[in-house]
C-alpha cells in the first residue's frame, strides 16, 4: 500500500531569508515585522544616514547606489526576494554607507526595527547564520559584478541585470526606466537605449514605455556573460529555495 507523504507546507514569508527559518524563529520574529509596501523610487535608506529599520523585499529589485560628488550614480549591489536591505547593520555599522531605494516595484515586503534585528542577531542562532551566508552571498555578487563592469560590454552586463531582474519578479515583465537603467549599467542614457534597441531586434525583449517585457529567456541567457551563472550558482549554493 502506497503511503501518500503530507503536502509541503508553504513558506513563513515570501522573503527567502524569513523563509528558510525554522518555524519557532520565525514565530518569535513576527511580532517585530511589519509588511509594508515598497513603492517605485522609495528610498529606504540614505548614505550616510543611520539605519532604523532592515527591509526583507517580497519581490521585485532595490538597489544600492553611491552617488559621487558630481551627481553621477552608479549601482554597487540589487537585491531581491533573496536578501535583505540594510546588511551593514549585520557588520555593526548602523550607517548606511550607500543610497538604498526601490527600484522595479513588485510586492512589497517586512520591514523589522533595528534594534530587534540586532537582539535576534546575539541570539547566534538560525537567522544569525542564515543572515551571514546572504552577507557571503552579496560579497560574492559585489565582486563578480565588479569584474564584469571592467570586462564585459553594456550588452551582456544588460542582458545579466535583466535576467536577475526577471528572477526576482512575478511575471514576464516589469516596471523600469532607461534612465534608471543607465544608472544601474553606468552608461549614458543613449547608448542604454541603443542597447535595448538591439536586444528588441533580437527578439529577447519588448521595449514599452518604461517597461520592459521578457519574451525569449534563453535567447537572452545566450546574450548574457557568464557573471549571471556565477551569481546564481553562488546563490543557490549558499541560500537554497526553502
Amino acid at each position: 500500500m502506497m503511503v501518500k507523504r503530507s503536502p509541503r507546507p508553504p513558506p513563513h514569508s515570501a522573503n527567502r531569508l524569513l523563509a528558510a527559518l525554522p518555524t519557532a524563529d520565525y514565530n518569535r520574529l513576527l511580532p517585530s515585522l511589519t509588511t509594508v509596501p515598497l513603492k517605485f523610487k522609495q528610498v529606504l535608506h540614505k548614505a550616510g544616514e543611520k539605519i532604523d529599520a532592515v527591509y526583507f523585499p517580497h519581490g521585485g529589485v532595490c538597489s544600492i547606489t553611491n552617488v559621487m560628488s558630481d551627481g553621477r550614480m552608479v549601482e554597487v549591489a540589487t537585491i531581491g526576494k533573496e536578501g535583505m536591505v540594510g546588511l551593514a547593520a549585520f557588520f555593526g555599522d548602523d550607517v548606511s554607507v550607500g543610497d538604498a531605494f526601490v527600484q522595479v516595484p513588485n510586492g512589497g515586503g517586512q520591514s523589522m526595527p533595528l534594534d530587534a534585528f540586532k537582539r535576534e542577531l546575539h541570539r547566534r542562532g538560525p537567522f544569525y547564520e542564515v543572515v551571514g551566508r546572504y552577507g557571503q552571498a552579496l560579497q560574492s555578487l559585489i565582486m563578480q559584478s565588479a569584474a564584469c563592469f571592467s570586462m564585459h560590454t553594456v550588452e551582456e552586463r544588460c542582458c545579466r541585470w535583466l535576467l536577475m531582474t526577471h528572477d526576482r519578479v512575478e511575471g514576464d515583465d516589469f516596471q523600469l526606466t532607461h534612465e534608471f537603467l543607465s544608472y544601474m549599467l553606468g552608461s549614458r542614457r543613449p547608448t542604454v537605449s541603443l542597447v535595448l534597441g538591439t536586444l528588441e531586434k533580437a527578439g529577447v525583449i519588448r521595449n514599452g514605455t518604461k517597461r520592459i517585457t521578457v519574451t525569449n529567456r534563453k535567447g537572452m541567457e545566450d546574450m548574457s556573460c557568464e557573471c549571471y551563472e556565477v551569481v546564481k550558482s553562488t546563490f543557490e549554493r549558499l541560500l537554497p529555495t526553502p
